[in-house]
């Protein structure tokens, strides 16, 4: 049975997470799934993280500085070195939970119509309430983005490389590049999928100037794919009604999980995360939209956000 596996490239963008590391590539290792090729792209790590890389010997070490990181370019990277035909990234900091990460995400890309897949992801212990939240709707059980247009995330996920050669990730994206390349997959008729069987440890504490930036990074990154009318975001729609559906949601898990005390910080946060992707999705738009970069974007768009 191993011998039949193809070969397939794990590729890992790393930077300052060599405490997570010592957990992250001795797990690799552990996998049911033998035959892999391992990429890290390191953003100028220096905690350790190198040496780390190191140690295990990777197929490929690329280094680069802290301000030459591009995810999208970094991701095409990646791709291009790969000498597989399976591309399957996994972030510094998402640890595989078993040996079974590997080989689910790597089976459903034998599919030729399948473009892209992603994993599970389990938030740390330590993770807040305002964020583990997040990780339920978009992973648990009854997870919400079964009602959304769409969804993807690239902590533990996986390319087909003839599929990726088509076009790529887009390198004037800074943000939500991977929802942006996996809608352009749906829109050319392949599909994306979801492997609940493939499990990673991942989550983060964000303060709360930290999710501000990336909501407004993500808003940003949404006015070059929304196709309605831009009115759809204004501060009664986005920021007041959104808020408070946040904050009702974010009450109901804190109360199921007796966590209450985390509330008022939720509260916060969701405050400067609305403001912020209503400001972002503004400058996007005035940015994306303008005759200067308008007849270069060819997105397909989403629905579901506000």
């Amino acid at each position: 049975m191993q011998t039949a596996d193809p070969l397939v490239t794990i590729i890992i963008r790393s930077f300052n997470e060599a405490w997570a590391l010592r957990q992250t590539l001795p797990a690799l290792r552990r996998q049911n799934y033998p035959n892999w090729e391992l990429i890290v792209i390191d953003s100028g790590s220096t905690d350790g993280s190198q040496d780390l890389i190191r140690a295990v010997r990777p197929d490929q070490f690329i280094q680069i500085k802290p301000h030459e990181y591009n995810p999208s370019r970094v991701m095409n990277r990646g791709m291009e070195l790969a000498r597989s035909e399976f591309g399957i990234f996994l972030n510094a900091d998402a640890t595989p939970v078993d040996s079974n990460w590997l080989r689910p995400l790597v089976s459903a890309l034998f599919d030729t119509q399948t473009a892209a897949v992603y994993g599970r992801q389990v938030p740390r212990l330590d993770c807040r309430a305002v964020f583990a939240c997040d990780y339920e709707r978009c992973f648990g059980e009854h997870r919400e983005v079964r009602r959304w247009d769409h969804f993807f995330s690239m902590v533990s996920s996986g390319l087909r490389k003839d599929i990726w050669s088509r076009r790529g990730f887009l390198e004037k994206m800074q943000y939500s590049e991977d929802d942006e390349y996996t809608r352009w997959c749906r829109a050319q008729g392949y599909k994306v999928a979801y492997c609940p069987d493939s499990m990673v440890i991942h989550s983060h504490n964000y303060t709360p100037e930290q999710a501000a930036k990336r909501s407004y990074g993500e808003g940003r990154a949404l006015a070059a794919v929304w196709e309605h009318s831009p009115r759809h975001f204004n501060w009664v729609r986005t920021v007041l009604f959104g808020w408070l559906n946040d904050v009702r949601r974010d009450f109901g898990f804190c109360a199921r999980e007796r966590r209450l005390v985390e509330w008022p910080l939720a509260m916060q946060i969701r405050w400067r995360q609305r403001r912020a992707r209503l400001a972002g999705f503004r400058d996007g738009w005035a940015h994306y939209r303008s005759s200067s970069h308008g007849d270069q974007l060819c997105f397909s768009a989403p629905t579901h956000l506000s």
